[in-house]
């Protein structure tokens, strides 16, 4: 073996993992994605999807994605900036920047290259971001590859953003860059005062609405329409793997800040244009949740329940206000015995370990559909009640 290998032949924590029956990634699921999915032969409960709305099986949305498969093919073999634009890509960023109320969006083949190729490309050497602590991986990912100078604050502490602002030259872009849910804990930014700060301090905001859209705002529009608060905002992000029940990503905002990424973006003009058939099912689940009220609604009813039923019961949960319910743990070896011991119990969760946590907040991760039912809630509580007592993590 060469250098590489034999360095990399030492990472064995995957296979120390495995070899206590414990590893929680790659479980195989044998259908679509619902409340409850077909696993190794039986079924479980499903905890552990961001399918928010439910409508990944949704019939509609699937003979959508059909029917444009038969129409345009499989792919578009290139990107949108040369021979990989359809009328269909053109259809969903209308609707979308009308959706989330901007001027015009773009959309990419992944929401993780939206916030890679946006982010790295705005902002110039003199510049500014600054990112709260607990940002996505993507929107990391997105500040390293930009030449500017990155700031971090903690996590949604406000007096530390004013003090990193501070720091900024006043005649340079400041580029504040936040997820509206935070993806793992579940809790949303404080948007309303870092609106506040972006007068103060003359700063531009971009915010990541993957877990917004379709959860929050009237009819789904996200955490900035649920603010009241997105004609304040410069960017929203989104993406179509979870509440929109496809894959890929978009970015809205007025058409001076469009019309830089369609021409500057790496990560759109390099990439393939995404999928007919994932672009038609985008739009079929889009106007499945403005024409269906109830089914947020639903949502919101089964979240409620959730979160006091695991109160009630003793869980720690934190501070989330969101679909997305964390489960505390604490422990990375009990996080992951946790997540085996709920699937020996039928329960499907996933577990949160560093780096997309601070070792001491390790935690399982439980996340809500529109479709699931409040007796599903209850199995799933007295499932993982019973395994959190086991090891002692709750009494």
């Amino acid at each position: 073996m060469g250098i590489l290998q034999d360095r990399l032949a030492k990472y064995t924590l995957p296979q120390q993992y495995m070899a206590q029956g414990v590893y929680p990634y790659f479980r195989e699921i044998e259908g679509k994605q619902g409340t409850e999915v077909e696993m190794g032969g039986h079924k479980v409960l499903m905890f552990g999807s961001n399918a928010y709305t439910g409508l990944t099986g949704d019939e509609r949305v699937i003979e959508a994605g059909v029917k444009a498969l038969r129409q345009y093919g499989a792919g578009c073999a290139g990107s949108r900036f040369l021979n990989g634009t359809l009328d269909l890509h053109v259809q969903l960023e209308k609707e979308l920047a009308a959706f989330v109320g901007k001027d015009e969006a773009l959309c990419f083949s992944t929401g993780f290259t939206v916030n890679s190729g946006v982010i790295a490309c705005l902002t110039g050497r003199e510049d500014y971001i600054i990112c709260d602590d607990r940002d996505h991986a993507s929107i990391v990912d997105g500040r390293r590859l930009s030449f500017s100078t990155n700031l971090k604050y903690k996590h949604n502490d406000m007096a530390d953003l004013e003090r990193q602002l501070q720091k900024c030259a006043p005649e340079a872009v400041k580029l504040i860059v936040v997820d509206g849910v935070f993806s793992m804990e579940g809790d949303l930014a404080n948007l309303p005062e870092i609106v506040r700060l972006k007068h103060k301090y003359n700063a531009t905001i971009m915010v990541d609405e993957a877990h917004g859209v379709g959860v929050f705002g009237r009819q789904g529009r996200g955490v900035c329409d649920h603010f009241g608060l997105t004609d304040e905002v410069d960017l929203i992000m989104g993406t179509f793997s979870k509440s929109l029940a496809s894959i890929g990503g978009f970015i809205a905002a007025d058409s001076s800040i469009i019309n830089w990424l369609r021409h500057n973006s790496r990560t759109y003009i390099f990439s393939a244009s995404n999928t007919p058939a994932a672009t038609a099912a985008a739009i079929e689940a889009l106007h499945i949740l403005q024409n269906e009220p109830e089914r947020i609604e639903a949502l919101w009813g089964v979240t409620r329940y959730a979160l006091s039923r695991f109160r009630e019961e003793g869980f720690e949960i934190g501070e989330t206000e969101s679909p997305i319910i964390p489960l505390y743990v604490r422990d990375t070896e009990k996080t992951f015995i946790a997540t085996a011991r709920a699937f020996e119990e039928g329960v499907f969760i996933n577990p949160v370990i560093p780096p997309a946590c601070a070792p001491q907040d390790t935690l399982v991760r439980v996340a809500l559909m529109a479709t699931h039912t409040k007796e599903q809630v209850d199995r799933a509580v007295s499932s993982l009640k019973k395994v959190f007592q086991e090891l002692d993590i709750i009494k």
